[in-house]
Formats: C-alpha cells, sequence, structure tokens
C-alpha cells in the first residue's frame, strides 16, 4: 500500500479497536474528529523506541500500519500523523500534510519539515488543526481558521498569522511550532525523517522517550525516569534501573511488548 492510498475496511476496523472504538464512524463531522483524536492520543504512545532498537522507521502505509496497529506501538510525528492521516481519509475526511517548525527557547525555531501536522476538513467544509505526534499539545483539534484564544484540555492555544504564509500555534502564549499550509505529500518528510533517526544533533537520538496522555494528565517515560504528572500539573518520578524494569514499564503502562531493551540513552550507567 503506498502512503497516499486510503486503508481498506479491514485496516480502518483494525485501527479503530487500536485506538478503543467499536464500529466505523457514521459521519465525517467535527465531533468524530474529536472523537478519534483524544482516543489516538490516549491509546498510541509517542515514542521513539525504533531508533534505539536498531529498527528501520519507514514513511510507508504499509509499514506504519503494521508498526502502530498490528504490532501496538507507537512512534513520532511523521509515523503518528502520517497514519492518523490515512484513516482520517478513509472515514472521509480532506487532510493536508503540512511542513512545522518546531521552536525551543534555546535554538529558536527549527529548520522546515521538522514536525508534520495535519489540516482536516470535516463534512461541513470546516477545517481543523489536528496532530496526534507532538506529545503535550492539544487533546482535541483546533480550528484552523479561528484567530482567537481556544480553550483545550492541553491548554489555552491561538493560531497566529505572521507576516509570511506561515501561521503560529501557541500553547498558554508560549509558541510551539510554526506551519506552512501548503500541502505535502508523506513522502515529502523522508530526508527530515533520515535526520532525525540519525543525526547526533538530534533530541531523538540522545534519550529514549515513550509518552500517551491518561484520565488523569499524562504518563513520559524519558531517559531513566518515568514520570506521572497529574491534571493539575503535579509530577511524580520514579527512577528506572534496569533494563528488566524498562521493559516491564513499557508493557505494563504503554502497552508495548519488546524483546529487548532499547540501546541505552547517552549518559546512562
Amino acid at each position: 500500500m503506498a502512503p497516499t492510498h486510503a486503508l481498506n475496511h479491514e485496516q480502518v476496523a483494525a485501527y479503530l479497536e487500536r485506538i478503543g472504538i467499536a464500529g466505523a464512524p457514521a459521519a465525517s463531522d467535527a465531533a468524530t474528529l474529536r472523537r478519534l483524536h483524544t482516543a489516538h492520543l490516549h491509546s498510541v504512545p509517542f515514542e521513539n523506541l525504533s531508533i534505539h532498537l536498531g529498527e528501520p522507521v519507514a514513511l510507508d502505509g504499509t509499514a506504519l500500519f503494521e508498526k502502530i496497529v498490528k504490532r501496538r506501538r507507537g512512534g513520532f510525528c511523521y509515523e503518528l500523523n502520517g497514519l492518523f492521516a490515512l484513516l482520517l481519509e478513509a472515514l472521509g475526511y480532506r487532510v493536508h500534510r503540512m511542513s512545522a517548525r518546531t521552536f525551543s527557547t534555546a535554538h529558536g525555531y527549527s529548520p522546515p519539515l521538522d514536525h508534520l501536522a495535519l489540516q482536516v476538513t470535516d463534512d461541513t467544509g470546516t477545517a481543523w488543526l489536528a496532530d496526534v505526534g507532538f506529545g503535550r499539545h492539544t487533546e482535541l483539534p483546533v480550528r484552523f481558521d479561528d484567530r482567537t484564544d481556544q480553550k483545550d484540555p492541553g491548554g489555552l492555544f491561538r493560531i497566529a498569522e505572521n507576516d509570511d504564509a506561515e501561521l503560529t500555534v501557541l500553547r498558554d502564549g508560549e509558541a510551539q511550532y510554526r506551519v506552512d499550509p501548503k500541502p505535502l505529500a508523506l513522502a515529502d518528510f523522508t530526508q527530515a525523517c533520515w535526520w532525525q533517526c540519525t543525526s547526533p544533533e538530534s533530541h531523538f537520538t540522545q534519550s529514549i522517550v515513550c509518552s500517551r496522555l491518561t484520565d488523569d494528565g499524562r504518563l513520559t517515560l524519558t531517559g531513566d525516569q518515568l514520570i506521572t504528572t497529574d491534571g493539575a500539573g503535579r509530577r511524580q518520578v520514579e527512577e528506572v534501573a534496569s533494563d528488566e524494569q524498562l521493559l516491564s514499564l513499557l508493557r505494563d503502562r504503554f502497552g508495548i511488548e519488546l524483546a529487548k531493551a532499547p540501546r541505552l540513552p547517552i549518559g546512562r550507567p
């Protein structure tokens, strides 16, 4: 299956089961999009374990379906939003894959194609920003053409216009990324994905990460720590002392079954 091909009926059913939704939605409306978006974030972890297991990361529909749905793994933005786009298209939504430049206080904005975000149009013609591949972000899609503050369980979001064609996505007044609304193909992100997986400068190569939403906050495995954050922002940190403990946490807390532990992150004994 090429990346631009829709998922077939059996694949859609398996994907919906993967994210805990029984039966195919009856409409490609805003309510269904919100339901799919939050279910995905609660069920499919944001993770970079393939990089530290020596596994290839292929931006191909067949490979993504095999990994995320059949093997019940997660992935990072190109994988998660890449496959989510195929599901939405199969359900009748119109989807544009967009390049985004992420922001950090230390380095400013990254180069283009550093992140993949989705513009999703529902059956009324309303456009939404959907993103199940950015870690901590919106739990629900936000209106793509709305320039006012939009409340979300993940914070207060705003999409602001700039002097150029890009739009800045802010959470609680702080820039998260700048998105170029020009539609792209998933294959356009291949080189950027390769860099993320191989460069010593990529934060994905420096440590393992695995994170998902919970009913009361977020659960994040990063490096040698498991961080549990509740809805009030309180954090509880558990040290991960062995590969056996790491494999157990991945299995029991994230639903990821691995035959071997990821390569030890830089700086871990």
